[in-house]
């Protein structure tokens, strides 16, 4: 049996992101398969236990109470963190050698550098680095990272660079989320085999466990509240929403460093009765939710997708979504989309949905039918055969 070792170390706060995704999904649907080892923060460790991830959990660090924080606070997590990561590897290193695979969770360094060290250390354990999401310049005009995010965004990019370089030189697996980042990395280095686009899935099962009922929400997001998803973008689309329908309920599904801008925000254009913050949730009480909802709602300007919306979708909820390059290697059904940072098309096309049935009941077929083909379980279990068809070759 292959012994797998994740280290995901990076993880801070109660938020769920992508990545956060891949890798749990990874353990549950790979548990019984491999020889499974989990090195990772305290919050790491607390969200596999909540989803029922009953395999060798070992922590590097405790909670980061400072974070989400400023720059200073963002910059000394990296520091702090990584050399948690390289100490804990050091400790555990008896039981680590023998290993035939080492995932890390990200490209942040907490995450990857005490990957390349295993793998340094041992040649023979093959890396799989997980890269989610390149950095976008922070010197663009249509940056996210503006004002006093800025300062984080240079050092997020500027340190990516040596991340990229690192992986393509040392790596043995890249998994990425779509095609043109997997295109990134295809080379001298890597084989088409060796880059592998994870996409993501859902939950079909739990998805068609819950029953349709009355609805409480005219449309829903999830995400992180981060200004690569959008949601200020989204208050702003929201209210042109409820110009036209004054009784208008958006329920907003997160966490994250805008909150308190976003509620603010909502205070300021009296849109309290119309944006409801449902904090963050998952499984069956999300699911819960998306059939209390009529439309989901996904606003990201970045080039890359997510599985939250995709999530939504699998339970009849059509999409309303930025036209980001990826969509076109994926093929979508069952979603509105418009321009980038588009929002009064944005609003329309929720307008449009709720306002014509026949629309409406199409794009909710569609879109069921469309997200049911990400099912986690098929997922899974071909990114393993490819890991093991591979090393046993």
């Amino acid at each position: 049996m292959k012994k797998i070792i994740f280290i995901a170390n990076n993880n801070v706060g109660t938020g769920f992101s992508g990545g956060d995704r891949i890798f749990t999904e990874f353990l549950k649907n790979w548990k019984g398969k491999a020889d499974l080892i989990l090195l990772g923060s305290e919050e790491a460790l607390n969200m596999s236990k909540e989803r029922g991830i009953d395999i060798k959990l070992v922590q590097t660090d405790k909670v980061n109470k400072s974070m989400p924080g400023g720059t200073l606070d963002f910059i000394t997590h990296i520091f702090r963190r990584t050399f948690k990561g390289i100490i804990c590897i050091r400790k555990n290193k008896k039981e680590l050698r023998d290993a035939d695979f080492v995932y890390s969770a990200s490209d942040f360094y907490p995450d990857f550098i005490p990957a390349i060290i295993l793998k340094l250390k041992n040649p023979k354990i093959k890396w799989i680095a997980g890269y989610y999401l390149f950095a976008p310049s922070p010197f663009s005009s249509e940056s996210v990272y503006r004002g006093k995010d800025k300062l984080k965004g240079i050092f997020y990019w500027f340190t990516q660079i040596f991340s990229h370089f690192l992986i393509k030189n040392f790596a043995d697996y890249v998994f990425v989320t779509n095609e043109p980042d997997r295109k990134k990395f295809i080379g001298k280095r890597f084989d088409e085999g060796k880059v592998i686009a994870i996409r993501g899935g859902v939950d079909i099962d739990l998805a068609n466990s819950v029953s349709e009922t009355d609805k409480e929400y005219d449309a829903v997001f999830i995400g992180r509240f981060h200004p690569t998803k959008g949601v200020m973008e989204l208050i702003d689309a929201w209210a042109e929403v409820c110009e036209k329908k004054h009784k208008a309920r958006l329920g907003l599904i997160g966490v994250g460093v805008l909150e308190n801008e976003m509620r603010d925000k909502v205070a300021r254009l009296n849109l309290q009765d119309n944006i409801v913050f449902l904090g963050f949730v998952d499984g069956l009480e999300k699911n819960k939710i998306f059939k209390k909802s009529r439309v989901a709602l996904y606003p990201s300007t970045l080039d890359h997708w997510s599985m939250a919306p995709v999530e939504a979708m699998a339970a009849g909820l059509p999409l309303v979504t930025f036209n980001v390059g990826t969509l076109k290697h994926l093929d979508p059904k069952g979603m509105i989309r418009v321009d980038c940072f588009d929002i009064k098309e944005f609003a329309q096309g929720i307008i449009d949905l709720l306002g014509d049935k026949v629309l409406y009941e199409n794009m909710r077929k569609e879109a069921y039918d469309w997200a049911s083909k990400w099912d986690w379980k098929v997922r899974s279990k071909e990114i393993f055969d490819i890991l093991n068809k591979e090393e046993n070759e």
